[in-house]
C-alpha cells in the first residue's frame, strides 16, 4: 500500500511541475511581447525556443534540482547575449533557484547564489542605460531571498520528517508497550487459573478418597462423591485449557511475583474487604449484590473480583472527588457487573491498558466488557461473564451456598 502510495504521489509531483512549466512558458511568451523594441531585440521563434528551453527543464525539477538550475542559467546567459529582453527568463530562473536551495543537493544553494548574482551582473552589464548600482543590489539581494526561503523549508521539510519518524517510532513503543502489557496480564490469569485448578484437584482428591472408604458402607454417599469427583474434574479440565492457551502467548513470571501466586484467590465474598480498602483511601462505594454469591465457579468468581477490583482502582486514580457504585447481579446463566462513579476528573495520562486487560479477563469466559464515559458526568464499566457450559444451570452451581 505504502509503494503504491509513494507511486501516486511521485506521479502527482511531476503532473504538478510539469503544469508549473507550461504556466511559466505561457507567462514568459505573453512578458516577451511586451519587449521594448528600441533597446532589445525583438521577440521571434528563436525567443521562444530558447523560453522553453528555460522553461521545460522544471519539469523535472524535483528528481534533478541541480541540473535544471545550471541547464536554465547556461540558456537565460544565451538569452540575453543574443540580444533578448533579460527580464523574460528571470521568472523561470527564480524558481530554479528556490528548487536547488529547498531538495537540491547542499552545494547547489551557495551555487545557486553565486550563479544568479553573476548572470544578474552580465544582464546589466549588456543592458544599456542600466545602473550599475542597482543591478549589483538587485544581483545580491534577490538570490539570497530566494535561497533564504528555499532554505526555509527545507528546514521545515526536514523537522516534518522528523516528527514523522518519531510518531511512528512512538506508535511502535506503544504497541510494543501494550503487546507486553497484554501477555503479562494473561500470564497473571494464568497463574490465578493455575491456583483454581490446584484447589479442584484437591476437591477431587478429597471426594475420591470419601468414596473409597464408604463404597461399601454407604454406596449412596459414594455415589454423591463421584458425582463431586466428575464435576469438579470436568470444570477443572476447562480452566486447564484455558490456562495452557494463555501460557502459549506468556513469559516465565518473575520471582518477585512469586509470593502472589501463594494468597487464597478472592471471589465475590471479597468485594466487602475490597470495598472497605478503597473507602479507606478515600472513596465512598456503595456495593449491591443480587442472588447467591456462593456457587459460582472459580475462574468467573475470581474474574468478577478482580474486574471490580481494576475499575475501582481507576476511580481512585483518575475520577477525582467521587463516589462509585458496584452492582453484582448473579443471574442463573451468567454474572452482570457493574461499577460508576460520577466523578468530573479527567482521564489523565493513562494509556488504556487496564482496560485491555479487563476485556482479556473477560474475553476468556466468552463475556463481554464496555467502558465508557457517563452523561453527564462520571465513568460506567460493565460486563458480563457467562458460566462455562459444563456448570451453567447446575444445581450445584445455583443451590450449594457452601461452594465457593
Amino acid at each position: 500500500m505504502q509503494v503504491l502510495w509513494r507511486a501516486l504521489a511521485g506521479r502527482y509531483q511531476i503532473a504538478a511541475d510539469a503544469a508549473a512549466a507550461a504556466a511559466l512558458i505561457f507567462i514568459s511568451l505573453l512578458l516577451g511581447r511586451e519587449t521594448p523594441t528600441a533597446q532589445w531585440k525583438s521577440f521571434d521563434v528563436w525567443a521562444v525556443l530558447l523560453i522553453a528551453g528555460i522553461c521545460l527543464p522544471l519539469a523535472f525539477r524535483r528528481r534533478a534540482p541541480a541540473t535544471t538550475m545550471l541547464i536554465g542559467c547556461l540558456i537565460w546567459v544565451l538569452y540575453i547575449s543574443l540580444g533578448y529582453w533579460p527580464v523574460v527568463g528571470a521568472y523561470p530562473m527564480l524558481l530554479a533557484f528556490y528548487t536547488a536551495a529547498a531538495i537540491g543537493p547542499l552545494w547547489s544553494a551557495p551555487a545557486g547564489v553565486a550563479v544568479g548574482a553573476l548572470v544578474w551582473i552580465y544582464a546589466g552589464l549588456v543592458s544599456p542605460g542600466s545602473s550599475m548600482a542597482s543591478v549589483l543590489a538587485q544581483a545580491v539581494a534577490i538570490p539570497l531571498v530566494v535561497w533564504r526561503v528555499g532554505h526555509g523549508a527545507r528546514q521545515l521539510a526536514e523537522s516534518n520528517a522528523r516528527l514523522a519518524r518519531t510518531a511512528e517510532e512512538l506508535r511502535r513503543g506503544r504497541a510494543e508497550l501494550a503487546r507486553r502489557v497484554l501477555v503479562d496480564e494473561r500470564v497473571r490469569i494464568a497463574r490465578e487459573l493455575h491456583d483454581v485448578v490446584a484447589h479442584h484437584m484437591s476437591v477431587i482428591s478429597v471426594q475420591a478418597g470419601l468414596a473409597r472408604y464408604v463404597l461399601r458402607s454407604d454406596p449412596r454417599t459414594a455415589g454423591d462423591a463421584l458425582d463431586a469427583v466428575l464435576d469438579t474434574s470436568t470444570e477443572a479440565l476447562d480452566e486447564m485449557r484455558r490456562m495452557l492457551g494463555l501460557l502459549r502467548l506468556g513469559r516465565e513470571p518473575d520471582d518477585a511475583d512469586e509470593s502472589d501466586t501463594r494468597r487464597p484467590l478472592p471471589g465475590l465474598e471479597g468485594l466487602p474487604d475490597l470495598i472497605s480498602r478503597v473507602e479507606s483511601a478515600g472513596l465512598p462505594v456503595t456495593l449491591t449484590v443480587e442472588g447467591r454469591r456462593g456457587g459460582l465457579p472459580h475462574g468467573v468468581a475470581l474474574t468478577a473480583y478482580r474486574i471490580v477490583q481494576e475499575s475501582l482502582t481507576n476511580v481512585l486514580k483518575h475520577a477525582g472527588p467521587a463516589r462509585a457504585a458496584v452492582t453484582v447481579r448473579v443471574a442463573p446463566e451468567a454474572v452482570h457487573l457493574t461499577v460508576t462513579d460520577d466523578g468530573t476528573g479527567s482521564p489523565g495520562p493513562g494509556t488504556g491498558h487496564g482496560l485491555v486487560g479487563l476485556r482479556e479477563r473477560a474475553a476468556l469466559y466468552g463475556g463481554t466488557l464496555t467502558a465508557g464515559p457517563r452523561v453527564p458526568h462520571g465513568f460506567e464499566v460493565s460486563a458480563t461473564l457467562p458460566y462455562p457450559s459444563s456448570t451453567a444451570g447446575h444445581p450445584a452451581a445455583e443451590d450449594d451456598p457452601e461452594r465457593p
